[in-house]
């Protein structure tokens, strides 16, 4: 099987990067994903008698529509159109602690990406795609046999996250720190291979930081209204009532997909606002730092000050928050937990090579004080290096970009489960080709 009936220079391999926010897919040996669409799709009741369609798909050429029918069932895929408010269309995720837990909306996404915005054909591209280290045995070969069966792909590869991470900072052993949208997890690497022995995870990532966003802005009485309900607006400051105009005769939306238009809008706060702190959290020292301005949808405009800090404390120390108790582990103790549940002989070397990805971590902060942290932890006989890109796409598309450079090297030709190989051996191949 040589290696230039897939790689080589005659066709590209495609490369997946499916996480809880956001699927990200591109060609292999390019810079960034080709595209970016959300992991949350809009799911209606459709016409019971329509066939299943993609518009653009099927022949009409404007590629328009993302509305995808089948059974009774309309599914909204991407940012334009999951933003339109529609009467009755509910918001959904087909991951589950990043897994794929609903096939079929799985399905409709990747014909969309595919036909739409890819506008790659499965059968001629070899498909790498990332998936967490902890993926179950049954998904993985469920994921083969869909790729082979359906999408007729040439040759098929499965990759965990936290190795891609590591080689697109280019390591092959280090602690991959993932900071992500539903939780933050500390895991080996050791020769481009996970101990998953060493595996450490926490719920607290950046999903969990929007809740608290959310309840703080309500305890304050500051509403949010999302952009779809706003006809205009006056800016108005602290201490004013916002003055905005409601959209006459908006569609009667279910409450999912409201929250879900509330949400991308404390996500924007939380992204403009928040910052971790230096140090463990100090109410006084928080106080002198600068206050930062913030004008929500509907004009309300206000100045923050020490809950920046506040808000984003937990990621780092979880002991301040109610009702949680003290199982949850803040990013530092994720990572001196991971390493002391490894050989004694690779601890130098995962600690020479903490590796932090994840659009999470992109908070104002995040790796400075995981450095501290981890320098008060570490044993003095330890040297500590913290790997973090300081650009913002290649920390969010860390496993991607790792992946777009695995899937291009020559040496990597060989590794690939053939459409061959799986028609003599079956969807096993994978756990042995995958480890």
């Amino acid at each position: 099987m040589s290696g230039g009936v897939y790689g080589g220079d005659e066709v590209g391999a495609l490369v997946f990067d499916v996480g809880h926010h956001s699927f990200r897919a591109g060609y292999a040996g390019e810079d960034t994903p080709k595209t970016e669409i959300p992991s949350y799709v809009g799911v209606s009741e459709g016409d019971t008698a329509a066939p299943m369609d993609i518009d653009g798909a099927n022949g009409n050429g404007l590629g328009l529509s993302s509305d995808v029918k089948q059974f009774g069932k309309k599914y909204t895929i991407d940012t334009v159109n999951l933003t339109v408010p529609k009467v009755g269309m509910e918001v959904a995720n087909f991951l589950k602690d990043g897994q794929v837990e609903d096939w079929d909306m799985f399905e409709k996404v990747l014909d969309y990406v595919y036909s739409h915005s890819l506008n790659a054909e499965a059968e001629y591209h070899p498909l790498l795609m990332s998936e967490p280290p902890w993926n179950a045995r049954q998904k993985r070969e469920k994921l083969t046999e869909l790729f082979f069966e359906k999408y007729q792909v040439p040759a098929f590869f499965l990759a965990k996250t936290a190795v891609l991470a590591a080689f697109a900072n280019g390591r092959s052993t280090g602690v991959v720190v993932d900071s992500g949208a539903t939780h933050t997890s500390a895991i080996p690497v050791h020769d481009g291979y996970v101990l998953s022995q060493g595996i450490v995870k926490s719920p607290l990532g950046g999903d969990f930081i929007s809740m608290q966003c959310k309840q703080y802005l309500e305890e304050k009485g500051i509403e949010v209204i999302p952009p779809y309900m706003i006809a205009s607006k006056e800016t108005v400051w602290e201490n004013e009532k916002a003055k905005y105009t409601k959209k006459p005769n908006l569609p009667e939306v279910t409450k999912s997909w409201h929250n879900y238009a509330v949400k991308c809008v404390v996500q924007d706060y939380q992204q403009s606002i928040l910052q971790v702190s230096d140090g463990p959290f100090d109410e006084e020292q928080a106080q002198t730092m600068p206050q930062l301005p913030y004008e929500f949808p509907n004009g309300y405009h206000q100045e923050f000050g020490t809950e920046r800090f506040r808000l984003a404390e937990p990621l780092f120390d979880p002991s301040g928050l109610r009702g949680v108790g003290t199982t949850m582990l803040g990013a530092g103790h994720l990572v001196t937990t991971s390493v002391g549940m490894c050989d004694v002989d690779l601890r130098p070397a995962l600690y020479g090579s903490v590796i932090v990805t994840g659009g999470n971590s992109l908070l104002q902060g995040f790796t400075e004080r995981l450095n501290r942290d981890l320098s008060a932890k570490t044993p003095p006989s330890m040297r500590l290096k913290i790997v973090a890109v300081t650009s913002t796409g290649e920390r969010r598309f860390g496993a991607w970009i790792g992946g777009s450079i695995l899937a291009s090297l020559g040496s990597f030709q060989q590794l690939w489960i053939s459409k061959q190989e799986y028609e003599e051996s079956g969807k096993s191949q994978i756990e042995r080709k995958c480890p």
